[in-house]
């Protein structure tokens, strides 16, 4: 039986564990192709997991982490239907229908999706199966640490700021959080044509950053001169569509405090906290709205590979380390403490 190393993380123990193990290399089954993966990106939702402040939908004892996975094709399954050959260059979606619920069983877009390395096995390993309705061909030109965070890290905020968030050009935009999804939401933004873009971030290293990749302002949250640096930055206005990327209740107080009459708040970090709004009646009487959004769906990874590979949108300096597969445990530190506040880091098996 052949072998592969595989991040691992036990549900069944008290507190969680996470190890890089020995474990057998999967068989693919019926339409199912198996991946040898060349990058995988770390993401905060791995590092929730492991502290277990995130759980799955669906428990088992253990779990590969690894939604955001690229390689190549190493083998086919029986009665897989699409023109895959092995050395075809891939991404993987990170989730898949469940295939049960009503959506699913009429066809339609599926409410309920599962997630790869949450609900089911990822791609922290040295390869990861793949329903090959997940799989995504890239080009070439395209690397492979750059096309393995676009599910997700891109993806989450391109399609909170083109869909939930139907940003157009001219209007004002504000992303809270400038960490590995909120960086990528100001360059979208700027792409979609919003002015001005304003980040909003504590670290000083984050808000540098995020004028780097294209923010017009970038303030501290915790500035007393706050609400009016925002009003003067849209000329009285406020924002159009603010976004939430950083997932903590005081940045959704604040937000929704500086938008402009019939914005939107978008919530695309996640937390199980309550979500207040204090002066209700103004948010009312000024027609705001929240609109709560998570992950993005199948065509946009699509879209953004595209944009990708003709050059719209480079990603390379959204790779701040490459760290071998079996430090997984030691990226997932360096994510948590936020040394050397990266942007995504890549495992390479």
């Amino acid at each position: 039986m052949r072998t592969m190393l595989a991040g691992r993380l036990h549900l069944s123990t008290d507190p969680r564990t996470f190890a890089v193990e020995e474990v057998p290399v999967p068989v693919p089954g019926p339409g199912e192709v198996l991946v040898e993966v060349r990058a995988a990106g770390v993401c905060l939702s791995d590092v929730h997991l492991i502290d277990g402040s995130l759980r799955p939908l669906r428990l088992s004892d253990a779990v590969t982490l690894g939604h955001e996975v690229a390689g190549i094709v190493h083998s086919l399954g029986p009665d897989v239907a699409g023109d895959w050959a092995p050395g075809a260059r891939v991404t993987l979606q990170a989730g898949q229908s469940c295939g049960r619920c009503a959506d699913c069983l009429r066809r339609r877009p599926c409410r309920l999706p599962l997630t790869r390395g949450v609900d089911y096995d990822g791609g922290w390993a040295q390869y990861a199966l793949a329903r090959e309705d997940t799989l995504v061909p890239i080009p070439d030109t395209l690397p492979f640490d750059q096309a393995a965070i676009i599910p997700d890290a891109v993806s989450t905020p391109y399609a909170a700021v083109v869909q939930t968030g139907q940003v157009r050009p001219a209007q004002a935009v504000g992303v809270w959080g400038a960490g590995g999804l909120g960086a990528h939401g100001v360059r979208i933004a700027r792409m979609a044509g919003a002015a001005p873009v304003i980040a909003v971030d504590p670290l000083p290293g984050a808000r540098e950053r995020a004028l780097a990749f294209g923010a017009d302002v970038a303030l501290d949250p915790a500035d007393p001169g706050f609400a009016a640096a925002v009003k003067e930055a849209t000329g009285g206005r406020g924002l159009e569509a603010a976004f939430d990327f950083a997932g903590v209740p005081a940045v959704r107080e604040q937000a929704a405090a500086v938008l402009a009459p019939g914005g939107v708040l978008v919530l695309a970090g996640l937390t199980p906290q309550p979500l207040t709004v204090t002066d209700g009646t103004r948010f009312s009487y000024r027609q705001n709205q929240i609109r709560g959004h998570y992950g993005s769906s199948p065509e946009h990874v699509e879209q953004l590979v595209r944009l990708a590979a003709t050059g719209r949108l480079d990603l390379a300096p959204s790779i701040t380390d490459h760290v071998p597969l079996a430090d997984a445990a030691d990226a997932v530190a360096r994510l948590e403490n936020k040394t050397g506040d990266p942007i995504r880091l890549i495992l390479v098996p």
